[in-house]
């Protein structure tokens, strides 16, 4: 990673690269996902189980798609007590955290014979899909909070889990024992776009919901978009990334090891320093360079560094806001001296870890906020998932006949403006009484 001063040319077309990096989608995946769509949309069941048995569970039969009593009971034998000691506190501070999210419905009858107001309500149902990963053997158990606690207090009434099963059918006991902690109702051994395809339009034994949430793969990021619009989803996924502001205060060792962390996940995560302290900026080239050689993802965390990783050398720490502001990144970190002084300069990120003590994976785990968040810059006019992905807003209007009256000369101007005559007319004929 070459140290680069900013502002410079060489560093214009670093950040370039960097914000025009994005998941490759052929036209090819395109096909492929929208005949899994079709597919599992006309033939229910049938397809879903051709492409499980295809691509995961050779002997899965229609009975198996349901995970049952006897495996959930089955998981909490299996798994130990230091995990259930480390998944009680993540859940319950995952539900504190948004707790705090809960919306209000209100009425305001501030102009005299006006009543407006707005109600909050929750989807009915909403799908959370959970990415299966190396035979089941590595679960996502921090996937199944993030998507399942939100809808639960947002009021949803069926939450379910959908997660590619193992070769042999099953669902790692770690997924099963969080499903239940989180509050899902039903676990769906399916995978994939076929499962993204069955929450949507829903199967014979898969019924369709109002919201899917979760991260995964290539043809499930494609599937959400394609089904966006039949239900509601979070968010289109980009790689990970992450933007470490450091100045001289900072320790190298931690700046370099939370850099690695985000650029382990994919070759096309990103990983950026932006420092003041020329000596921080090179001591946390030395201490990737050294860090990198035991990781078990070496290959992965090196490409991505090459492709996608930069340190920028800046003049202060307030240019180093107004960069990070500009890159809008999912994670930023602030290791720098009196950080809450400089809170107030952060207009888009995903999500902010303040201080030496905050390294981002106490995001991903354990804090409380939502790990789910915008990626690619889109945190300049997104946010993470949140209750709030689960609620509708509906709006309430009364006028009485006096508030009526009182507008209506202006409401017909305005139509009439706009070329609407029926508009006008729906008010003229009450004044008029015919």
């Amino acid at each position: 990673m070459n140290i680069l001063s900013y502002p410079s040319d060489a560093a214009e077309a670093r950040i370039g690269i960097i914000s025009g990096r994005q998941i490759e989608i052929s036209g090819d995946d395109h096909a492929a996902v929208a005949d899994i769509l079709a597919a599992v949309r006309s033939r229910g069941d049938a397809a879903l189980l051709e492409y499980t048995r295809q691509f995961d569970a050779p002997e899965m039969t229609a009975a198996d798609l349901v995970a049952g009593e006897a495996e959930f009971a089955a998981a909490e034998k299996a798994v130990d007590a230091a995990f259930l000691s480390a998944l009680d506190r993540a859940v319950s501070q995952v539900r504190a955290f948004h707790e705090k999210q809960r919306r209000n419905s209100w009425i305001s009858m501030d102009r005299p014979g006006v009543m407006l107001g707005q109600i909050f309500n929750p989807v009915a149902s909403a799908g959370v899909y959970v990415p299966g990963a190396r035979g089941g053997l590595t679960p996502l158990v921090s996937s199944v909070l993030m998507g399942a606690i939100p809808a639960r207090i947002a009021g949803v009434e069926h939450v379910v889990m959908t997660t590619p099963p193992t070769r042999t059918g099953g669902v790692n006991p770690h997924l099963l024992v969080a499903a239940r902690k989180a509050g899902v109702d039903v676990v769906y051994k399916a995978g994939s776009a076929w499962a993204v395809a069955a929450l949507a339009y829903g199967t014979q034994t898969i019924g369709k919901v109002d919201v899917i949430v979760g991260p995964g793969n290539i043809y499930v990021t494609l599937a959400k978009k394609m089904v966006s619009g039949v239900v509601g989803i979070d968010m289109i996924a980009g790689p990970s990334e992450i933007l470490v502001i450091a100045d001289r205060s900072a320790d190298p060792a931690y700046v370099a090891a939370d850099l690695l962390s985000q650029a382990e996940h994919d070759p096309l995560s990103s990983a950026v320093l932006v420092t003041d302290s020329e000596a921080v900026a090179q001591a946390t080239v030395f201490e990737i360079q050294r860090q990198i050689t035991a990781l078990k993802r070496r290959e992965i965390a090196e490409q991505s560094l090459a492709q996608y990783g930069a340190v920028f050398l800046v003049k202060d720490i307030a240019s180093a806001m107004q960069l990070a502001n500009r890159m809008a990144p999912e994670h930023l970190e602030l290791q720098i001296e009196a950080p809450f002084e400089h809170l107030g300069a952060i207009r888009n990120a995903g999500a902010v870890f303040i201080g030496p003590y905050t390294p981002e994976p106490v995001g991903d785990y354990m804090a409380g906020p939502n790990h789910v968040l915008p990626t690619a810059g889109t945190a300049r006019f997104s946010s993470a998932l949140s209750v709030d992905t689960f609620m509708k807003q509906t709006s309430l209007v009364h006028y009485s006949k006096e508030a009526f009256e009182r507008e209506a000369d202006d409401i017909m101007r305005l139509a009439d403006t706009e070329g609407l005559g029926a508009h006008a007319g729906s008010v003229r004929v009450r004044l008029l009484g015919k």
